[in-house]
């Protein structure tokens, strides 16, 4: 019988007014969710989500039953979003562990959606579980980003999958055969935006009590920062099955993976990783005994022998220096020389003028910053700073979405604009500030025109976005 302890922290942190994070501790099911949607949305959809999934897993205590669960927290937050027309846009993420027995084995069962993460800590050892469900990531997955740059991405922050905004979900899920001395951690991004993977294991390493290892975690992330709440869940296994993890129905289903949801591990955030096997799935994850509930297959094939490879570029590229010799110098190649470099001249005159002519309002730790471009830059492009406005978010409103709008860049299409919109976003928080002062209620937030309230993710099956209430 696998014998866990737990313990869980959660804090506002130092920016923001109220928590919109839950998490929950059972005996067998331990998940945290971090809601968004502005005003009480956030928080009661993560309220929601955390409700239903602690009903419907009661019900029905398996690894099956814990992704149906997490299907039925999503669509509880959805019809409620659609019976309080207020509440419209608010969603959450969620990542969850379970203790399940099936064909009598104990399993950890672990499912995510969002950019909350779960990770399991082994030998000293820090390996990220889940997968993030945001622009940048699925774009270092596909080698568009490396990991490190990633990191500063201006769309890290945007989910491409969270739980309420559609009322279908794909759910990624794992299963693990727990071992006896395994740590696993639960929490939102406010502590991953804060600290690093070293940082977070040597935490782990150096707190034997997992309450006294959440505590920590949670000051330390105050410490780095404190933008945005921050909740950890932390699982240690006292006594574990110890054996392979496949012995039971787990890796059936992972022998004949179904279209439709993704599995394996974030590929940034995860040090001593390997290179990938041709299942799509991490090697050094297999080896700890980490295994897809379900996943997709990525229709990858072994590669030919490296001698053979040498070979075929060698050939190919003597077959170019054949070509390049038979090659004569021609009037006509001389003009398609010249359209060409008119072609390269005018698209790079479009590409900077497409870039300096725009500006964005972005924030530069919590002061507001002028910058000259495109969020994320264009090509070789990069936004500029023009103006420190030393305005900081305590002087605007502090409302979730123009934060996060703020984080994601207010592009505008000229510097006055730019100063324009910063200069309606502290007039709007003065008259709050001078209405709270006389007694008169708390005006809503003032939409400027022009600018979004939210960002809804698109249908179940095309990747969508929504504004992460957590940045």
């Amino acid at each position: 019988m696998t014998v866990l302890r737990t313990g869980s922290a959660s804090d506002t942190g130092l920016v923001r007014s109220t928590n919109q994070d839950r998490s929950l501790e059972t005996g067998t099911l331990f998940a945290v969710a971090d809601g968004m949607g502005g005003h009480v949305g956030g928080e009661v959809a993560s309220q929601i989500a955390i409700e239903v999934l602690e009903r419907a897993f009661g019900s029905q205590p398996s690894s099956r039953g814990l992704t149906e669960a997490v299907e039925s927290a999503n669509l509880a937050v959805w019809e409620h979003s659609q019976d309080h027309p207020d509440l419209r846009g608010m969603g959450t993420t969620l990542t969850a562990a379970a203790l399940v027995n099936e064909d009598g084995h104990d399993l950890l069962v672990l499912a995510n959606v969002g950019d909350s993460r779960s990770y399991q800590f082994q030998d000293g050892r820090l390996t990220q579980i889940s997968l993030d469900h945001s622009v940048a990531e699925e774009m270092v997955r596909s080698g568009e980003l490396s990991p490190a740059e990633a990191t500063v991405h201006p769309q890290r922050h945007i989910l491409t999958r969270a739980l309420g905004v559609t009322p279908d979900v794909v759910v990624d899920a794992w299963t693990v055969a727990p071992s006896s001395g395994d740590r696993y951690l639960l929490c939102s991004d406010g502590l991953t935006n804060e600290l690093g993977n070293n940082q977070i294991a040597e935490i782990l390493a150096s707190r034997t009590d997992p309450q006294q290892a959440a505590d920590t975690l949670v000051e330390a992330a105050r410490r780095h920062g404190g933008n945005d709440n921050i909740t950890v869940v932390v699982i240690d296994v006292l006594v574990g099955e110890d054996q392979a993890a496949d012995a039971g129905p787990a890796d059936q289903a992972a022998a004949a993976p179904s279209e439709g949801s993704s599995a394996g591990r974030a590929s940034s955030g995860s040090p001593g990783t390997s290179e990938d096997g041709p299942d799509g799935i991490s090697t050094a994850l297999d080896a700890t005994g980490i295994v897809p509930v379900v996943g997709r297959a990525t229709g990858a094939m072994n590669p030919p022998p490296s001698s053979v490879r040498r070979q075929r570029r060698k050939s190919r590229a003597t077959a170019r220096r054949r070509e390049r010799g038979r090659r004569l110098v021609t009037v006509r190649s001389l003009v398609f020389l010249v359209i060409l470099a008119a072609i390269l001249v005018g698209g790079y005159s479009a590409v900077r003028w497409f870039d300096v002519s725009s500006y964005y309002v972005g924030l530069d730790g919590n002061e507001l910053m002028i910058y000259q471009g495109r969020t994320g830059g264009v090509l070789w492009y990069h936004p500029v700073v023009v103006e420190r406005t030393g305005v900081t978010t305590g002087n605007i409103p502090s409302d979730p979405l123009t934060v996060r709008a703020l984080r994601s860049g207010v592009q505008e299409p000229s510097y006055a604009a730019a100063r324009a919109y910063v200069s309606g976003l502290v007039a709007t928080e003065a008259r709050t500030r001078t209405a709270a002062a006389f007694g008169a209620d708390r005006p809503a937030p003032v939409v400027l025109p022009g600018k979004p309230t939210a960002t809804l993710l698109g249908t179940a099956g095309t990747a969508g976005l929504a504004v992460d209430g957590g940045h």
